[in-house]
């Protein structure tokens, strides 16, 4: 019932410049996931899950195939009452900017939620890996009697300087936050912890950016810090050390992780193939939705294949694809080998009357006897015959027309043509 009578906000992030080339041409939340995913469809399949049919995504960069995405893939019946929503920023009389950080985001929407009756508002990412169930942070926020509940992910001191750090007691009641403290600062950050966490060294509270805030309290605190513009760096600490707000934190010990920077999407897609990934693709209740396709399924000739995910309507030939993702409609051709690395896939095929009438253009996807390691592909790309494309850790980070390199991954971009015998990277 809790979850029935909550609303959820998905932030859908800025310009996401550090998943750069990836956002030039779509929103962080529609940036390909697994294959023949998206990352909206994280936040919002934990929403379904979890019994939450009423949510609002807030974009303003490149919302464009977003909207067609969340369009086809979330269709509720009339009877359900349950939406997607698209919320993009918008110049009004009230306010002329666009969002200027994520409680902003939130501020100049909430008008949008006084149309609902409900009980509690979550904030949600748009560009984080995890899988939760909603419902029983709902049950804490409400058991703690709580005006906000703060998700937070038990880290090792390592790790905790990465993030803002909560400090709760016992009772798991918040009583200070600190953003990304130093090592110096970190002895006098830890909280009572559970006995599992504490075993493993794990004495601090990150802050997942996942909120819950009883009906009331976000117009509230939206009024009394009429300029704050972050949750995290402002209206978070305001509420914790404020007498008036019980602030509570709700430590999640499962996977989750910030997908924010390229090596992060890379390597997070990279572990989707494991034998026993963290983040579970199979599994029959926390199921992932998306858009179906209708493809067929993908035809592979002769090649060896050792942790892949390989996604509908692919035609390969590739001699050998290693710990990598195949998007939908992938095409790859003979002696081709493919590691440790992301192909996109194509968004349409190619027919054979618009191969006589553009003779001089080369097949959509990767050619023949081409080498791609440490590679990301975006859509619609062409690789021309005898290519080799390989990123490693002593590449600098550059750019040209047709790829990036960043942190030493080489990204081709979206609709780019690499010509035959080309080599990048090495």
């Amino acid at each position: 019932m809790l979850a029935r009578r909550t609303i959820a906000i998905i932030l859908g992030g800025g310009t996401g410049s550090r998943l750069y080339p990836l956002t030039s041409h779509r929103s962080k939340p529609a940036v390909p996931i697994a294959g023949k995913f998206r990352l909206i469809d994280i936040p919002i399949s934990n929403c379904l899950n979890s019994d939450i049919h009423r949510m609002f995504v807030l974009t303003q960069f490149n919302s464009a195939s977003l909207n067609r995405h969340i369009k086809n893939a979330y269709r509720f019946d009339k009877f359900s009452r349950g939406f997607v929503d698209i919320m993009a920023a918008e110049q009004t009389a009230d306010s002329m900017d666009w969002f200027q950080g994520t409680a902003d985001a939130v501020r100049q929407s909430v008008k949008h939620l006084n149309k609902h009756d409900f009980d509690h508002v979550m904030i949600l990412s748009g560009d984080q890996l995890y899988q939760m169930d909603f419902r029983k942070i709902l049950k804490y926020h409400h058991e703690k009697g709580a005006q906000l509940t703060v998700a937070t992910i038990p880290v090792v001191a390592e790790e905790a300087t990465a993030f803002g750090i909560l400090k709760a007691n016992g009772d798991g009641v918040i009583e200070d936050f600190i953003e990304k403290p130093s090592m110096e600062k970190l002895p006098d950050w830890t909280s009572e912890v559970a006995p599992e966490y504490a075993n493993a060294g794990k004495h601090y509270l990150a802050s997942m950016g996942i909120y819950v805030f009883t009906a009331g309290v976000l117009s509230k605190l939206f009024a009394e810090n009429p300029k704050s513009m972050d949750f995290g760096k402002e209206i978070i600490p305001y509420a914790v050390h404020s007498p008036e707000y019980k602030t509570t934190s709700y430590a999640f010990g499962n996977y989750w992780t910030d997908i924010g920077t390229i090596s992060s999407f890379f390597e997070a897609n990279l572990q989707l193939t494991d034998y026993l990934p963290q983040f579970n693709l199979y599994d029959n209740k926390n199921r992932l939705y998306t858009n179906s396709r209708m493809l067929s399924p993908s035809k592979i000739f002769g090649t060896r294949m050792t942790h892949a995910l390989i996604s509908g309507g692919g035609i390969i030939h590739a001699s050998e694809i290693n710990r990598s993702i195949i998007g939908v409609r992938s095409r790859i051709g003979k002696n081709t080998v493919i590691d440790h690395t992301i192909l996109m896939g194509i968004d349409y095929y190619q027919t054979l009357k618009d191969l006589d009438e553009n003779p001089e253009q080369k097949l959509l996807g990767i050619g023949d006897n081409c080498v791609l390691r440490n590679t990301i592909v975006d859509k619609n790309v062409r690789v021309g015959d005898n290519c080799t494309i390989i990123g490693s850790d002593q590449l600098e980070d550059s750019e040209t027309d047709h790829y990036c390199i960043r942190e030493g991954i080489i990204i081709v971009k979206k609709g780019a043509s690499i010509p035959d015998n080309t080599k990048i990277g090495i």
